[in-house]
């Protein structure tokens, strides 16, 4: 039987400082859902994030009042990026604040590059 490969987790920017400062149960959902991502499978939970490009999600977890997200890419290439992580803290309802999505196209933008620096120093 051939194991499976994990795809390993990148970083991108202050997502991982900004993720070890949710809650403990909060991390724990994010985490286990990134686990999910990493051995091949969508978890349940999470919604295609519209506003970057195709194959970006994003995992919401509510926790005591609040809302938590973490946005990944997951088609830039072998690896799962992870873009954003933040308390949604917008006043008007569902959508995303525009600064977050505009943190989040930027990020985009820095995990292409890394993944092409990642092809090139493999030549």
């Amino acid at each position: 039987m051939k194991e499976l490969q994990l795809r390993e987790i990148t970083w991108i920017g202050n997502s991982l400082d900004n993720l070890k400062e949710f809650p403990i149960q909060v991390r724990q959902h994010i985490g286990m859902a990134l686990d999910d991502v990493q051995n091949g499978t969508t978890p349940s939970d999470v919604k295609a994030f519209k506003d970057v490009g195709s194959g970006v999600y994003e995992i919401v977890s509510r926790f005591d009042t609040n809302t938590y997200r973490a946005v990944y890419a997951v088609k830039i290439g072998e690896d799962v990026y992870v873009l954003h992580a933040f308390q949604k803290k917008s006043k008007k309802g569902v959508a995303t604040p525009k600064q977050d999505v505009d943190l989040i196209k930027a990020r985009y933008k820095k995990a292409l590059e890394v993944e092409k620096d990642k092809k090139d120093d493999k030549q």
